[in-house]
């Protein structure tokens, strides 16, 4: 099984690049195949410059086989040139943007059962922001005011980006609407890297993460192991 990168936004630039230095050794390393999902940003007819931001970021990096993959709608998720673009890759970032459309046109295409293939075969799978939101089992839809179900690669979680200090806003309700179920509040230029289990994460980056579980809510800084039942290792 892979690894999983879960990212707070503002994701190019600053502190941001420990977390994805960390994604692209975890991936094998600099020549490893790295595959940018701009499908969040497509509604807004952002994906193109959000696409070509995210391959500028990692080739400054130092990654060599950065390329994006064009995946806007339902059609073009299951494109067969696409298709084997994702079995092959070793790092899938995607990006942040509206993570409704993001998790409905992945959900069931054949793009998204490739990502998974190669994930079982060990590559890292990373999302920001609605990237992130969508990986988890739930997540908060702001644009349509609803808690809907994710692609649950990270059960009985449920992601809250860009998360400041203090308490998130979204926070109560979801508390409420989710008994027993984990936020994860991630500060921008901040991510947290599983260690292939799912089980234990460590934060790198320049912020905090929150765990928000039963009544409790726990933070993290740079450095910092955690479990999602908030019992530190």
């Amino acid at each position: 099984m892979g690894t999983l990168v879960l990212e707070g936004g503002a994701e190019f630039g600053g502190l941001m690049s420990e977390p994805d230095r960390v994604a692209l050794e975890l991936a094998g390393g600099l020549h490893s195949p790295v595959r940018i999902l701009p499908t969040a940003a497509s509604p807004d007819h952002n994906h193109a410059h959000a696409g070509n931001n995210g391959k500028r970021w990692f080739q400054s990096l130092g990654a060599t086989h950065v390329e994006v993959v064009n995946i806007i709608d339902a059609a073009s998720a299951n494109y067969a040139e696409y298709v084997a673009e994702l079995r092959a890759a070793k790092l899938i970032y995607l990006l942040g943007g509206f993570p409704g459309h993001l998790e409905r046109t992945l959900a069931g295409s054949r793009a998204w059962q490739a990502a998974l293939t190669a994930f079982q075969l060990g590559a890292v799978i990373a999302g920001s922001s609605a990237g992130a939101m969508v990986l988890c089992e739930y997540y908060f839809d702001p644009y349509e005011g609803k808690l809907l179900k994710g692609l649950n690669l990270i059960p009985n979680a449920c992601v809250i980006p860009h998360h400041g200090a203090g308490t998130h806003p979204w926070a109560k309700d979801l508390l409420q609407q989710l008994p027993g179920v984990t936020l994860i509040g991630i500060a921008e230029q901040t991510g947290i890297v599983d260690d292939g289990s799912g089980s234990l994460w460590r934060v790198y980056g320049r912020g905090q993460v929150t765990l928000y579980h039963d009544g409790q809510a726990l933070i993290h800084a740079r450095g910092d192991v955690f479990s999602l039942t908030l019992t530190k290792p």
